[in-house]
């Protein structure tokens, strides 16, 4: 009887999950905002301090639970040598998180150049994508109207996916709460696509249990 109720409870509790990769030039603020995204949705969660956050290198994951799912990030090193692993995380994702430093604009067209890159790859095709405009506390930075033609270039890349560019600052933790709940909303429309987790992968082994045999081991 206990394990009959605890099978029913954990079903009726259990959450879609969802993976998000974070992506971004080094410095652009990327592991401040997944601290405030936890810190904003956990409750009783208590986020690095601001100043002890480095540079990542490799990876860096967080989980948070909002609006009955949970989404899973990855959130990937900036740095030139590390762009060319993003890729690997491609396949397995259900949306695309892109960290502008709104403060640099030495390096706005470079930026540029690696968001083209990622957003052209055929494994990302349609998958939901916001765009943040981060570090919008400072002084004189670039805003969203400066920033969004910019990376609209690449409108025909970008498709008809859901999109969405918004001002953020990671570091005090504002626009974090307006940005994850759409995130969550246009995935879930895009889940026909490409569903959660569990159901991603019980979906591709059945499609290979019913692949014809070739007669090769």
């Amino acid at each position: 009887m206990y394990t009959l109720m605890h099978g029913f409870y954990k079903y009726m509790t259990q959450k879609d999950d969802y993976c998000v990769v974070i992506l971004g030039l080094d410095n652009a603020g990327k592991t401040t905002y997944l601290e405030a995204a936890k810190t904003t949705f956990t409750r009783n969660y208590k986020g690095l301090n601001p100043s002890k956050i480095t540079t990542t290198v490799g990876l860096n994951i967080g989980t948070i639970d909002v609006q009955g799912v949970r989404l899973n990030f990855w959130d990937l090193g900036g740095q030139q040598e590390l762009q060319s692993l993003w890729d690997k995380y491609y396949q397995e994702s259900h949306g695309v998180i892109y960290v502008i430093d709104s403060n640099d604009r030495e390096r706005m067209e470079e930026s540029k150049m690696i968001f083209d890159k990622m957003i052209k790859n055929e494994l990302l095709s349609g998958v939901p994508l916001l765009i943040l405009a981060n570090k919008q506390d400072l002084p004189d930075v670039m805003g969203v109207r400066e920033i969004k033609p910019v990376f609209q270039q690449a409108g025909a890349l970008i498709g008809r996916r859901d999109c969405l560019t918004i001002p953020v600052s990671a570091l005090h933790g504002e626009g974090v709460d307006e940005g994850i709940k759409w995130l969550v909303e246009a995935i879930k429309r895009h889940a026909v696509v490409r569903p959660p987790a569990g159901e991603r992968l019980g979906h591709q082994e059945k499609t290979r249990a019913h692949q014809p045999s070739t007669g090769f081991n």
